[in-house]
């Protein structure tokens, strides 16, 4: 699918935009990948990585503000992933204007720019567990984000052009995880991890898997949908096990805005939420939207279920945490 196109992703320094764009030039054959963001050290960075591949990458330095900045960077683009964002909680609620500025001005910028950019067909924005009920301003920014491109495939008009949403937690081993933390304790010599909250749990994505959905849903959208993994929880103490069996675990309390358990569909959203062998679809609830965009092979989930890391059925033992800690990279 990617063979031969043009792929732009926005934030694309980032941990996603670096894996994803490794596992392109494996598997595929594509004619550009256009990095947009806002750090030059990070894209010098990126193009030495990536230096044998300059005849297909491309860096534009562009902050998603920028509305004529995006649209100068989307011309010939055939795919966008969004990935750009600010995602530091306690930054986000210390600076709301700014979070508003880039995770929902920016998000209505794509939306319109692509609009206004023929040659676009497809577009998958990353979302959170954050954005579900949510408790933080990062949070309550990314549902906005999400409802803007779910609604934007009403505005297309006779464009043919999708916009989808991949929504996931924290990845494993990504900065914003609690591994990069643990470990840097037990390098620098510490029994200790501290645990906000014993109850906590949360659910395991690798980059890979978070890769693989985002092009399943550039492969399959028909536009409106919000794509979510199966996949497995763990509690955050058998975590702190796995990376240092035996270690103490003083309980320090749970953060602000910080949640016990990550949910991914909430029961409300049950109604138009279906299940397929390794993920779950929330259709839109629009008059706009019908059903014969619903993507066949799926089964209705049951009324009042909820995707939570808490409730979930498959869990992680400590066993096989250690396993998968075992070869993972982390984000440096």
């Amino acid at each position: 699918m990617l063979n031969g196109k043009i792929v732009l992703i926005t934030g694309g320094t980032g941990s996603f935009g670096n894996y994803f764009t490794e596992c392109v030039l494996k598997h595929y054959k594509p004619k550009k990948i256009v990095i947009y963001s806002r750090d030059e050290y990070k894209q010098f960075n990126m193009a030495n990585k990536y230096k044998d591949y300059t005849d297909v990458m491309r860096f534009f330095i562009g902050d998603v503000r920028d509305k004529e900045r995006l649209l100068r960077a989307l011309d010939g683009v055939d795919y966008v992933i969004h990935a750009a964002a600010l995602k530091q909680v306690p930054a986000c609620e210390y600076n709301p204007i700014e979070a508003v500025k880039t995770n929902i001005d920016g998000a209505m910028n794509i939306v319109n720019a692509v609009l206004d950019t023929p040659s676009v067909k497809r577009v998958v924005a990353l979302s959170t567990d954050k954005a579900v009920n949510p408790v933080n301003l990062y949070g309550g920014t990314k549902l906005v984000s999400d409802k803007l491109f779910v609604a934007a495939n009403a505005y297309s008009g006779t464009k043919d052009v999708r916009f989808s949403v991949v929504r996931y937690g924290n990845v494993a081993g990504s900065r914003g995880s609690v591994i990069p933390f643990f470990r840097q304790i037990i390098e620098n010599g510490g029994k200790e991890l501290p645990i906000t909250d014993y109850r906590m749990t949360r659910f395991w994505i690798s980059l890979e898997e978070g890769v693989q959905l985002v092009i399943k849903a550039l492969t399959e959208a028909n536009g409106g949908e919000t794509f979510i993994s199966k996949i497995p929880s763990f509690k955050i103490p058998d975590l702190a096990q796995a990376m240092l069996p035996g270690c103490g675990m003083p309980e320090v309390g749970i953060r602000e805005g910080e949640k016990l358990h990550e949910v991914m569909i909430t029961a409300e959203d049950s109604s138009t939420t279906y299940e397929y062998e390794k993920h779950y679809i929330i259709y839109p609830h629009y008059n706009w939207w019908g059903k014969e965009n619903i993507i066949s092979g799926g089964k209705k989930v049951k009324e009042g279920f909820e995707y939570n890391s808490g409730t979930n059925q498959k869990w992680l033992t400590v066993e096989q945490l250690q396993k998968l800690l075992t070869d993972m990279k982390l984000e440096h």
